[in-house]
């Protein structure tokens, strides 16, 4: 949900929020909604991590229609102490990062239209809902989330955020997370994806490889289709407890001596969950 160089809409505040204006939604809207999480709900059940299917009970999102924020946020502000918070779309950086570090998640108050139900490029209250906000309910991945947001901080102030957004990208969008009964999904990106849900879990492409945040923030990745990487991680303790206790200054300065990693390569020091075919990758090339 950021991005630089962004104007503030007129009817936005100093922060970038703005009413969700919930009454205004109407039944084709709404149906969107329901479409969406019917076939997801239907879909995610043993590919993805149990933590955000308790998310989504405890904070009862199965109700019809589009969460009505003010309702969402007090049932998670019980829980982790986190509220959702309308905003037009993008916001840029240090607005994002200021509203993560004080437990509020931005997401976009509109929805996609019915002719857009399998991608949308511009974020909207489905991927940023339902897919962000059950695990916001759980209160190690609520920490990180708050913990990411003052790394940003930190980040924008050192010329770094590059290196940051793919630790986001990677974990946050696009994160898969070790379980008894194999990989899992928990990135918001996949959660919310019909079609990215299938790929993450069955599909022999990608690369599934171990979590290591150095790695990981060297490595480039892909904003137009699915992924050709997904890094794993053990847990959510491990994901808060990197975040919290590495030093990314001298990180940061040492990344920037160091090359970027291609998208499809597997180093020798790499954990190798699944080596991928890049079948998928290639042909999209090729077409």
């Amino acid at each position: 949900m950021a991005e630089d160089n962004l104007t503030r809409p007129d009817h936005a505040a100093a922060d970038w929020t703005i009413p969700q204006a919930w009454n205004r939604y109407t039944s084709e809207e709404h149906a969107t909604w329901d479409t969406l999480f019917d076939r997801q709900v239907r879909l995610l059940p043993g590919r993805v991590t149990h933590e955000f299917m308790e998310g989504l009970d405890v904070l009862r999102m199965s109700r019809s229609g589009i969460p009505n924020f003010e309702e969402l946020s007090e049932r998670l502000m019980r829980r982790t102490g986190w509220q959702v918070v309308a905003v037009p779309g993008l916001v840029p950086d240090d607005v994002f990062f200021d509203h993560l570090a004080n437990r509020r998640f931005v997401a976009g108050n509109f929805i996609r239209r019915p002719e857009q139900l399998d991608y949308l490029q511009e974020p909207d209250v489905f991927h940023d809902v339902f897919g962000h906000v059950p695990l916001l309910a759980h209160p190690v991945f609520a920490d990180y989330m708050q913990a990411y947001g003052q790394g940003g901080q930190r980040a924008a102030a050192l010329g770094a955020i590059d290196k940051l957004a793919r630790l986001y990208w990677y974990t946050v969008e696009f994160g898969l997370i070790r379980s008894g009964e194999g990989l899992k999904l928990y990135g918001a990106g996949i959660v919310s994806s019909f079609t990215e849900s299938a790929f993450a879990t069955d599909d022999p492409s990608p690369n599934r490889l171990g979590f290591d945040l150095r790695r990981l923030m060297r490595t480039k990745y892909r904003i137009d289709d699915f992924q050709q990487n997904y890094f794993v991680i053990d847990s959510f303790e491990q994901l808060l407890d990197q975040t919290l206790n590495t030093d990314f200054g001298p990180l940061y300065a040492e990344l920037a001596e160091e090359p970027d990693i291609e998208i499809e390569a597997i180093l020798p020091s790499d954990v190798v969950f699944t080596r991928g075919t890049q079948a998928y990758a290639r042909e999209k090339v090729v077409a």
